[in-house]
């Protein structure tokens, strides 16, 4: 795993998002205009956390997350997602 020279802040997570599936279980392959976006992904950086709410994720963590959760940035030209930890779902 490759460290991320961003930090962020207050309660918010890093993410790395998942590859998009290629091909069905039946084995249909998916073309790029109809492939959905992840929902799960790697968390490659924890904020501090709020005063009176620690974080529960930590690097490395694997985690599920909303359809339209975060904001899409990039970094060093990798494309990640940002969010609060509110909108991780779970922890696989």
């Amino acid at each position: 795993m490759s460290q991320v020279k961003l930090q962020p802040l207050a309660d918010r997570v890093l993410v790395e998002p998942a590859a998009a599936e290629e091909k069905t279980a039946s084995g249909i392959i998916i073309p790029d205009s109809a492939k959905e976006k992840p929902q799960r992904g790697t968390i490659m950086a924890v904020g501090a956390g709020k005063k009176d709410e620690p974080m529960t994720v930590k690097v490395g963590d694997t985690v599920l997350y909303g359809k339209y959760a975060g904001t899409e940035i990039t970094v060093e030209g990798k494309e990640y997602l940002i969010m609060r930890e509110s909108d991780i779902f779970a922890v696989l």
